[in-house]
């Protein structure tokens, strides 16, 4: 395996700037290693998080505290990044999708983002908690029967279970009809692969949701937000659930693969509730690793080092959370403290929830599956090379086959066929990515988990 560090214990860097760079294998081989490095610099420190595009990384747990809950000298609108109204961001640059303006809440300031957030927290209070809980133990279901009868006694969690559960519940609170939900599943899971056509086939099918619940409206998140008396448009709705989409899918995976993992490995204490798995996620596995793009309205000085305004700084929830200065009295903090979801007037507002989901599809797993076991050590698992998310590749796992409930014997069937091959090994090369319309050709998850629940 590449080594992450030189010869004197360097992170290396890159070419055009000097800076340590938050991306690619070396990155993902130790993350923690590259953030020590930084804090040996200061509370922040110049990084790449992709070719070509310097960011100020908040690595200190203080630091990042104040700038999250000072919006008046730090704003999120991305439309003021200096380098990229200068032409110097590369068209190509996959921090765009990441860090490029949307007409959301995430990236909007003062009296439009209290709108626009109004709207998603007021819609998302409506969500019943016992009727989230079934969802999640629904889906949870359904999935553990695609794979848990196979001879083999084997399964790949993160791609046969984490990642496609987040789709099915969010799927299901927006009210999609099943071939929208397909198109909602390729689309999203797309963007975040990097599939080709990706972000036309989600836009499109929102789309076409958002006129569907105009003509019908239900009993859903999509038509609760269209309602609200913050009267959004139609883009407005669709940029608030492409949020809610990205911002609940890939994180929630990430927990559910994690704690998972933790709950599974050889050194979790006997006893201890899964929600102690999903917190020491949060604390010590930040989903969202790296984010939260702002950007300072004046000169600021951060312990020493002058950001100039309108220069780009993202906070580093993984460094920050792991800080050690915060360890030594970590214990007297309340166990909410972290900062995985964020904190000030941009903190996740979907916080409770996402807890709830992940807690219990971990539950559902190991209700199920009772004597399901890790096939290779918890230090042995590798960890995508992504600077925003802390995300298991593989989870390779075994278990003693299990009888798929009657209701979804065919469904199950049906779905052992139609999987594509899954990866033998932890790590193992995964088939090349096709367009996202090539996949609804061969899709249909969404659909095929409602035909499962009514028994068909």
């Amino acid at each position: 395996m590449q080594q992450p560090f030189d010869t004197q214990g360097i992170p290396s860097g890159c070419p055009a700037h000097g800076n340590v760079q938050l991306y690619g294998p070396e990155f993902g081989a130790d993350p923690e290693g590259h953030y020590a490095h930084l804090r040996a610099i200061g509370p922040s420190a110049p990084v790449d998080i992709a070719p070509d595009v310097e960011v100020e990384l908040v690595t200190s747990y203080d630091a990042a505290l104040h700038i999250l809950q000072n919006p008046a000298s730090f704003v999120r609108d991305s439309r003021r990044w200096r380098a990229l109204n200068e032409g110097r961001v590369p068209e190509d640059s996959p921090a765009l999708p990441m860090m490029g303006y949307r007409p959301n809440a995430l990236f909007s300031d003062g009296a439009s983002h209290a709108r626009l957030r109004q709207a998603v927290t007021d819609s998302l209070a409506t969500v019943n908690e016992l009727q989230l809980v079934r969802q999640t133990q629904q889906s949870a279901d359904y999935l553990i029967s695609r794979f848990s009868s196979e001879p083999r006694g084997q399964a790949e969690l993160m791609a046969d279970y984490a990642q496609p559960l987040p789709l099915l519940v969010f799927s299901d609170l927006f009210g999609c009809p099943p071939a929208v939900g397909d198109r909602v599943i390729v689309g999203i899971s797309g963007i975040f692969d990097g599939t080709p056509g990706a972000d036309e086939t989600l836009g499109a099918a929102l789309a076409e949701l958002i006129a569907l619940k105009r003509r019908r409206p239900g009993a859903d998140l999509t038509t609760r937000l269209m309602e609200h008396p913050a009267q959004l448009s139609d883009e407005e709705v669709l940029h608030q659930l492409v949020t809610l989409l990205s911002g609940g899918t890939a994180p929630l995976s990430a927990t559910i693969g994690t704690s998972s993992a933790l709950y599974l490995g050889e050194d979790w204490q006997t006893g201890l509730p899964v929600e102690d798995a999903v917190s020491q996620t949060l604390w010590n596995y930040a989903p969202i690793a790296n984010y939260a793009g702002h950007y300072p309205t004046h000169d600021v000085d951060l312990a020493g080092r002058t950001i100039r305004a309108n220069d780009p700084i993202l906070i580093s929830f993984a460094a920050a959370n792991t800080d050690p200065r915060l360890t030594e009295h970590r214990e007297q903090l309340s166990g909410k403290a972290h900062l995985a979801f964020g904190a000030g007037p941009h903190a996740c507002p979907a916080k409770d929830p996402a807890f709830m989901i992940a807690a219990t599809a971990v539950e559902s797993l190991l209700n199920r599956l009772p004597d399901i076991e890790m096939r290779v050590p918890f230090k042995s698992l590798t960890w995508a090379p992504s600077p925003w998310s802390r995300s298991l590749v593989t989870l390779p796992v075994r278990f003693s086959p299990r009888t798929v409930p009657s209701a979804g014997v065919e469904a199950a069937r049906h779905q052992t066929a139609a999987r594509a091959p899954q990866t033998s090994a932890p790590g193992a090369p995964r088939p090349a990515a096709q367009p996202a319309a090539a996949q609804l050709n061969k899709s249909g998850l969404f659909s095929r988990f409602l035909a499962w629940t009514r028994g068909e």
